[in-house]
């Protein structure tokens, strides 16, 4: 049985490196390496690194995946979570490098980017065995979630500890006369995960401009997981001032949910 959900002051945040690896594997030099920049990401206080080793390896290869497990050692505070479909070249990084947290995400090999979550009942037979799987290895499961309140009962049936909410329908929204509604939607899958015994993560382009809103406005988010834009950002600011920004946002986010709570 999962233990009780431990709610930390701070969301933490985990930073995708696989743009980083986009960039690389353009040319056969080995830079910018993707070791480095998930270093360099931690020494500024990013509180995990992500991966998401594709089938076709089009950015993260397998040897980014040891080569970071390696590198996590070093950082016994920080989490080390990978990404993928468990159904395709997830499991065997599981069983080999065994990170804090597997995050089952429901991508076809060539599909483009992480667009959809997974569906209940459907897909509840295929995932129950692979979730078990992944606690017996001590590792913790995060299944990819669309933001559907009826859908987080389901997802805890199956074992999973946690649920990665997909955020690309709020972010698609910000700054939209749709932003309050979306923002509900997600509240609600939120609340209803909490109410499920799930823990709640969250990802795919939140960026500085919609961060802090969504901290603010969404329960008990135990973690964010960012790479595009945080990468991009990275490109003009660096890694360091780019990390300590995102922080920034969580900390207003928390703030500003805290004073509207006093």
């Amino acid at each position: 049985m999962t233990p009780p959900l431990s709610l930390p002051n701070r969301t933490a945040l985990s930073v995708n490196v696989n743009k980083v690896a986009l960039v690389r594997n353009t040319r056969h030099l080995g830079i910018p390496s993707v070791t480095r920049a998930a270093e360099l990401c931690l020494q500024a206080g990013a509180q995990g690194i992500t991966v998401h080793p594709r089938p076709d390896e089009r950015h993260i290869r397998g040897q980014d995946v040891y080569e970071l497990a390696t590198l996590m050692k070093a950082w016994p505070d920080r989490e080390y979570n990978i990404e993928g479909n468990p159904s395709q070249n997830l499991m065997d990084f599981i069983r080999q490098v065994r990170p804090h947290q597997a995050t089952f995400v429901p991508d076809s090999e060539d599909q483009f980017t992480s667009d959809h979550g997974w569906s209940f009942p459907q897909d509840a037979e295929r995932l129950a065995p692979l979730v078990a799987e992944c606690r017996a290895l001590g590792v913790r499961v995060s299944l990819f979630m669309d933001p559907v309140p009826e859908q987080m009962a389901a997802a805890r049936a199956v074992g999973a500890d946690r649920v990665e909410l997909y955020t690309e329908p709020y972010a698609a929204a910000w700054g939209m006369p749709q932003q309050s509604a979306e923002i509900k939607r997600y509240a609600a899958a939120a609340q209803a995960a909490l109410d499920a015994g799930l823990g709640v993560n969250a990802g795919h382009d939140l960026n500085r401009d919609n961060l802090a809103t969504f901290v603010r406005e969404v329960p008990c988010v135990l973690e964010v997981s960012i790479g595009h834009a945080l990468i991009a950002d990275a490109l003009e600011l660096g890694y360091a001032a780019t990390v300590q920004a995102y922080l920034a946002c969580i900390n207003d986010g928390h703030s500003a949910a805290r004073a509207h709570n006093s």
